[in-house]
């Protein structure tokens, strides 16, 4: 009986991404705004799909220089609530509660998260505390929560890093093959909206461009749904954004 339900829901899955396939032109190089357009059409999941953008970038991470990490805020923000949590004391924990932070806490919250409450999708901490934060090093460096000045999460500028975090703010790092992935938005967003925090995010890549890197900065570019095919982009259209 299960066997049969979960053949049944297979099928569904393979006709209705066979659907989606024929409205993406797989041999084509698309430009942002056709893709933008095409892939608005692709929704097709009972939630409000986000628009991922795949970018497969000439560098090599082995080597500290050619390391592509940073953060952009998005003038049209993401479309997703996030969870903000502040490690910071006194005056400094006060800025964070009054700007919205979720959590706010100094070593007794660094205890909480050494029991595994994590219970936040960002972490923002001051300086003078990055040193306690040390010792959970591991449990939030592997799910890319670890606070870092490259993000503006290490930093005395509490509220103003609250205020990117809730506002719109992508972190974005390449992973050991050379890729970055970054949701910029959800598909019941206007073209015009998306196509903003598409073209913002791209020059964000494009300034982090490591002087070592050789050659072609961009290889390959893609634009998707949470749950569609993905379409490649005119890769050309993208390095002119500068």
């Amino acid at each position: 009986m299960e066997a049969k339900i979960a053949e049944k829901s297979m099928s569904k899955i393979t006709k209705r991404l066979k659907t989606l396939q024929e409205k993406v032109d797989a041999n084509k190089n698309y430009s942002i705004d056709e893709a933008i357009a095409t892939v608005k059409t692709l929704a097709s999941a009972k939630f409000d799909e986000t628009v991922e953008v795949a970018l497969s970038l000439n560098v090599d991470p082995r080597h500290a220089d050619q390391m592509v990490r940073g953060s952009v805020v998005l003038p049209a923000g993401t479309g997703k609530k996030v969870r903000v949590a502040v490690v910071a004391k006194d005056a400094k924990a006060d800025e964070a509660k009054a700007a919205g932070a979720d959590v706010v806490g100094a070593e007794d919250f660094i205890d909480d998260i050494a029991k595994g409450a994590l219970n936040f999708d960002v972490l923002i901490a001051t300086p003078n505390l990055m040193g306690a934060l040390g010792k959970v090093a591991r449990t939030l460096g592997p799910k890319g929560l670890m606070p870092s000045p490259k993000t503006g999460t290490v930093t005395m500028d509490v509220a103003q890093a609250v205020k990117n975090a809730k506002g719109g703010q992508v972190n974005f790092r390449v992973d050991k093959q050379g890729n970055i992935h970054a949701g910029i938005g959800k598909v019941s967003f206007s073209k015009e909206k998306l196509n903003e925090n598409f073209q913002t995010f791209v020059r964000a890549i494009n300034k982090h461009k490591p002087a070592t890197a050789k050659g072609r900065y961009m290889k390959s570019a893609a634009i998707s749904l949470t749950m569609s095919p993905s379409l490649s982009l005119d890769v050309q259209e993208l390095l002119d954004l500068k």
